[in-house]
């Protein structure tokens, strides 16, 4: 049946069936007929206000009338002028709660599918030689520190802009989330490795397996090493817990170590990969947003017969995309709405066995402005499972913080740093991304890291401070 124009160009994606048993990516990608027809719907307002729901304020329009117009070129160099991440964006962004909750069109029909359009066109411009090169037009060079989504556009902004950068990275491989914590059915790692490629064609030099504030202290980057200004990235990669009895048992894991286990050191593919990852045949995660999605939809892929979401509040309360919603139903999740663990049980030999839960209602909102869980009396039951992956939240790890005298952080441990700009408590030392917001987006902290680099940029044009 056609599609009406009313109607956003669905994404096609592959049968639910095959692709809930292995890691090949679930959304296919427009054709060119699906991305001509999209671009059509395109009001090319005077007012376009989903240019500001954009946290890296991509010219949205322009892109997409390049599209229409058939000038493929054109809308890359549109979008990669904007964001130096878009194939990454285009596939993980939330766009329905961003550029596209604003699109005119939602005032009568669907929005213009203008996430969709992104990764069409940089997935087109993958297919292209790499043409950018490097242009190191000033003396001053900037460190960054950790190679996640706001350090790699703060540093693709600054190359641009003609500085020397250097990002600075504590594990093996660049990406920070976007390689350890975002599966490859949602982010093939050959994407990201382009992307990171672009960059170091820039300029952009990428160091490995260095800690600021273990191997290198954060005031040598200045005093020994000569950097002009220093941003930090370095996310917020500590999980938190619940602090329920038997979150010691084999077969507890944080999400953020279930998933970096997978996509940073290949776990999936075991034996050919030395990293085992243990997955029973029922498998639970507690927790509903974004990475609760990844690690469920992760374990049917690792052999569970059974996985299950345990989330404490409803479906209106989640924090996860709707499309991964939708996705995990068709792989075959089930999902525990309204339900509490109080306790994971486990055997004489320490393995888990269940999950003891009780069945809540929802209240008056609470400070988060959600609805406040209540428990029912009574109502406790225990869910068979081998795995318990706890996706409730992550927070910044201190190590740098501690080591650093003078950076100042929030009671969440967060850095505190300016909203517009970036900067810390520290003369030339900025900071973004989840670093700061505690966890987030990959858009949230692309944004926070192009803000950032601009503000690098016009604190260097003044008389340079020498203080740290």
């Amino acid at each position: 049946m056609p599609v009406k124009r009313a109607e956003k160009t669905p994404m096609p994606v592959r049968d639910a069936q095959l692709r809930a048993h292995d890691f090949q990516e679930v959304n296919e990608g427009y054709s060119a007929l699906h991305a001509s027809f999209e671009a059509e719907r395109c009001l090319r307002c005077q007012d376009p206000v989903c240019v500001e729901g954009c946290p890296v304020n991509i010219p949205i329009p322009e892109f997409i009338h390049a599209i229409a117009s058939g000038d493929m070129p054109g809308a890359a160099r549109i979008l990669r002028g904007a964001n130096p991440l878009p194939s990454i964006c285009g596939r993980v962004c939330p766009q329905e709660s961003q550029c596209e909750s604003e699109c005119h069109m939602v005032k009568r029909f669907n929005p213009v599918a203008i996430g969709h359009l992104e990764r069409y066109v940089a997935d087109w411009e993958r297919t292209q030689p790499i043409s950018a090169k490097a242009n190191i037009t000033r003396k001053e060079k900037i460190a960054v520190i950790g190679a996640g989504p706001s350090g790699l556009v703060c540093a693709g902004e600054l190359a641009r802009l003609g500085y020397a950068v250097t990002i600075y990275e504590a594990l093996h491989a660049p990406g920070g989330v976007l390689r350890y914590g975002i599966p490859e059915f949602r982010l093939p790692k050959a994407v990201l490795d382009w992307e990171i490629d672009v960059l170091k064609s820039m300029g952009v030099e990428i160091v490995c397996n260095v800690v600021i504030g273990r191997t290198v202290p954060l005031q040598d980057l200045f005093e020994r090493m000569g950097y002009a200004a220093v941003f930090i990235g370095t996310g917020a990669g500590l999980p938190q817990f619940l602090g329920i009895p038997g979150e010691n048992l084999n077969g507890v894991m944080s999400a953020n170590e279930f998933l970096t286990r997978m996509n940073l050191m290949g776990g999936y593919k075991f034996p050919e990969n030395d990293t085992p990852v243990k997955v029973g045949k029922r498998f639970a995660v507690i927790g509903a947003g974004n990475t609760a999605m990844d690690a469920v939809r992760s374990s049917l892929r690792m052999g569970a017969e059974e996985a299950y979401i345990v989330y404490r509040r409803s479906q209106k309360e989640m924090g996860a995309r709707v499309e991964e919603y939708h996705h995990a139903i068709e792989e075959g999740v089930q999902f525990q709405w309204l339900t509490n663990p109080l306790e994971v049980i486990g055997d004489a030999d320490g393995w888990v066995t269940g999950l003891k839960c009780q069945k809540m209602k929802l209240g008056e909102p609470d400070a988060s402005g959600r609805a406040r869980p209540i428990p029912i009396e009574g109502s406790e039951f225990v869910l068979p499972v081998e795995n318990v992956v706890l996706a409730i939240g992550t927070t910044p790890n201190p190590l740098l913080t501690r080591t650093t005298s003078g950076l100042l952080t929030n009671k969440k441990g967060c850095l505190v740093a300016d909203e517009q700009t970036g900067l810390t408590s520290k003369t030339l030392v900025f900071a973004g991304g989840d670093a700061v917001t505690g966890a987030a987006t990959v858009i949230l902290a692309a944004g926070a890291g192009k803000r950032s680099a601009e503000a690098i940029h016009q604190a260097l044009q003044r008389a340079p401070a020498t203080a740290h």
